[in-house]
This record gives C-alpha cells, sequence and structure tokens, in this order.
C-alpha cells in the first residue's frame, strides 16, 4: 500500500512539473502577437483641471493637452461625459509618435450649483486604452 502511495505521488509530481515547464516555453507565435500590440500611448499634462468658482449658467472651456509618447499612431475613438452638460471634442485623425495635441471640454453650469465633478471618458487605442479626465469646481446659485 505505501509503495502505490509513494508511485501515485511521484506520478503527479512528474506532471505538474511538465506542466509548470511547458508554460515557460514560447513558440514563434508568441513574438508575432506581441508585435501587433499598439504601441501608442497617451500622456496628459493634468487629467484634473479645477475651474474653481463660477456663477450658475457660466460656461467652463478647458483644452487637456496630451502627447503620444509611444511608437505607433494614436487614435482616439470616443470621448464621453458622465452628464449632457459637459462636452468633449476629440481630435479624429490619427496623432503620430511624439506629437501633441489637446481634448477640448466645454461644461455648461445652467442649471446646476454646488460642487461638482465631472467625468470625460476616453476610449483609445493606447496601452492605456481608458482614461479619465475630470473638471472640478463649485457653482454658486444665482439665489445667493
Amino acid at each position: 500500500m505505501k509503495k502505490l502511495l509513494i508511485i501515485a505521488i511521484a506520478a503527479i509530481a512528474v506532471s505538474v512539473s511538465s506542466c509548470n515547464s511547458n508554460k515557460s516555453k514560447t513558440t514563434g507565435t508568441d513574438s508575432i502577437a506581441s508585435d501587433s500590440v499598439s504601441n501608442a500611448n497617451i500622456v496628459f499634462e493634468s487629467s484634473v483641471y479645477n475651474f474653481g468658482k463660477i456663477k450658475e449658467g457660466d460656461k467652463v472651456s478647458y483644452d487637456f493637452k496630451f502627447k503620444n509618447t509611444g511608437t505607433t499612431p494614436l487614435i482616439i475613438s470616443n470621448a464621453s461625459a458622465s452628464c449632457g452638460c459637459t462636452v468633449p471634442d476629440y481630435p479624429h485623425e490619427p496623432i503620430a509618435p511624439g506629437a501633441t495635441a489637446a481634448i477640448k471640454v466645454v461644461f455648461d453650469s445652467t442649471g446646476k450649483s454646488g460642487m461638482q465633478n465631472k467625468q470625460v471618458m476616453i476610449s483609445s487605442n493606447a496601452v492605456n486604452a481608458s482614461t479619465e479626465l475630470f473638471l472640478k469646481g463649485e457653482v454658486q446659485s444665482l439665489n445667493k
């Protein structure tokens, strides 16, 4: 019985070690897959803009400047805001490696009051495919 147990443990150990050694082996297709991965990279000067205090009804506009620090063209596929009062305008043409551009975001404070934290979601082919930008500040009500 002990011999059977020892043989079973030895067989398990051999199969586990052979499974682990297969994981470390690479094939020619691994390098092809990594070559096809985008090397675009979007880096913003700042991802947060604090507009301070404004009066209700004022509009705030800010350009979120960025650079493609990658080695392939950066393509922004979408920019969407957390609410209809915030509108992003992004470049629709590819951004070359090393080039800079900006995403203009306009916040309309009509009907808003108090602290605001508006989010803009950016989707692209960059390594960091999803990026968030924020407009923050305080809207002072006209009733005060």
